[in-house]
C-alpha cells in the first residue's frame, strides 16, 4: 500500500530546544494512526507539523505525494478537530457545523450539515444551541465541523481528555466506528495508553521528540522494544534477569526456559512481566508452569479486578498481580501466604 503521508529526517528546533528529532514515518490511508507519549515529548508539534501549523526546520513531508513545504495549513488536505473543540456558543450548531462551508461553494450546505450530523449522531440537533449542548455533544459537534469539508486526513489533538471516564470510554468505541464508516485517516494525539491501544491501527510511542517505538497496539503491549515503552504502555513488574540463548535467570522467579522471539536486540538484563500474567493459586489449584511461594503485602479491591502485592524471595519490591474476580473465589487479605503462578512465556525481556 502506498503511504498517504510521509515525513523524512524532520526536525523541529524553538530556538536552542529540539523539539523534534530525526521523525521518519508513514501513515497510509484509511489508517487510525496515534501519536503516545508524556507531556512534553513533542507529539502535538508532530501533529501540527502534518497540519502545516508549524514549519519543519528541517526534513520532508508529504501527503499524496505532494511536498508540504510552503503550503499553508488551509490549502492541506487536513482538518483538525482542537481539544478545546472551539465551538462558537452564540451559533446554533449546525451554524458551527456550516462555519468551514463559507469558502466552499462546491458543498451544499442545506444537504451537507445534516448528513455530518447524522454521521456524528447529532441528527435533528441542528437548530439548538451551541452553548446548551454536553461535553459529548461539543465534541460531536466539532467533528462534524471538520468532516463536512470532507478532507483526506482528520487530525485529533487529544479530544477526548475533557470528557468523563464513561463518556469518554463511549466516544473511543465511536470514533472507531466513525472513521471506519468514512474512510479516511485519522492522526490522533493522545497520552492515555489505554486511549491509543483501544482505538488505533498503529501507535507511534514518543519520548523527548524522538520515536521510542512504531508497531500496532498488540505488539506494543506484548512485545515493547525497550524498557522505557515497557514502563510507559501498561502496567510491568520489572525483575533482573540473566539471560543466555534458552534460559533465563529472572530474580524471584527463578530459571525459565524462553524461546529465540523473547530474545531482544542487543544484551537482555531486565525481565518484565505483566500484573495479569501472574496468578494467584487458591487452594487446589496449580499452575500450568511454574510457581513461587508469597506473602500478600498489599489489596486493592476494584469490584471486577483485585490487585495484589505479594512479596517473594529474591527480590525488595513486591510482584503487582491483577486477578479477575469470579464467583466462589475469595479475596486474599494482607498477611495471608500463597503461590504465586506464571508462565516463562510471558516473560519480556529488554535492554
Amino acid at each position: 500500500m502506498k503511504p498517504l503521508i510521509a515525513l523524512e529526517g524532520v526536525n523541529k528546533y524553538y530556538g536552542d530546544y529540539h523539539a523534534l528529532r530525526d521523525i521518519n514515518l508513514t501513515i497510509n490511508p484509511g489508517e487510525f494512526f496515534s501519536l503516545l507519549g508524556p507531556s512534553g515529548c513533542g507529539k502535538t508539534t508532530l501533529l501540527r507539523t502534518i497540519a502545516g501549523f508549524e514549519d519543519v526546520s528541517d526534513g520532508v513531508v508529504t501527503i499524496g505525494d505532494r511536498d508540504m513545504a510552503g503550503v499553508p495549513a488551509n490549502l492541506r488536505p487536513t482538518n483538525m478537530v482542537f481539544q478545546s473543540y472551539a465551538i462558537f456558543p452564540h451559533l446554533t450548531v449546525a451554524e458551527n457545523v456550516a462555519f468551514g462551508l463559507r469558502k466552499r461553494p462546491d458543498i451544499d450546505r442545506k444537504t451537507a450539515v445534516p448528513e455530518a450530523l447524522a454521521m456524528v449522531g447529532l441528527a435533528g440537533y441542528g437548530g439548538r444551541a451551541a452553548h446548551a449542548l454536553s461535553g459529548g455533544q461539543r465534541q460531536r459537534v466539532a467533528l462534524a465541523r471538520a468532516l463536512i469539508l470532507k478532507p483526506k486526513v482528520l487530525l485529533l489533538d487529544e479530544p477526548l481528555s475533557a470528557l468523563d471516564k464513561k463518556m469518554r470510554e463511549q466516544m473511543q468505541v465511536e470514533l472507531m466506528k466513525l472513521q471506519r464508516h468514512v474512510g479516511i485517516t485519522f492522526i490522533l494525539v493522545t497520552h492515555d495508553q489505554e486511549e491509543a491501544l483501544v482505538m488505533s491501527d498503529r501507535i507511534a510511542v514518543m519520548f523527548e521528540g524522538r520515536i521510542g517505538q512504531l508497531a500496532d497496539a498488540e505488539t506494543l503491549y506484548r512485545r515493547p522494544c525497550s524498557r522505557q515503552v515497557a514502563e510507559f504502555i501498561g502496567k510491568m513488574n520489572f525483575l533482573p534477569a540473566q539471560v543466555d540463548a534458552q534460559t533465563a535467570t529472572v530474580a524471584g522467579l527463578g530459571r525459565a526456559p524462553i524461546t529465540p522471539d523473547q530474545l531482544p536486540e542487543g544484551d537482555a538484563s531486565v525481565a518484565g512481566i505483566r500484573p495479569e500474567a501472574l496468578s494467584i493459586l487458591f487452594d487446589g489449584e496449580t499452575s500450568p508452569a511454574e510457581e513461587i511461594a508469597g506473602v500478600v503485602d498489599e489489596v486493592v479491591y476494584y469490584g471486577d479486578m483485585t490487585y495484589y502485592d505479594v512479596r517473594v524471595a529474591g527480590i525488595d519490591a513486591p510482584l503487582n498481580i491483577a486477578m479477575k474476580n469470579v464467583i466462589g473465589r475469595p479475596v486474599l487479605e494482607i498477611g495471608d501466604q500463597t503461590r504465586v503462578g506464571w508462565d516463562p512465556r510471558s516473560l519480556i525481556l529488554l535492554r
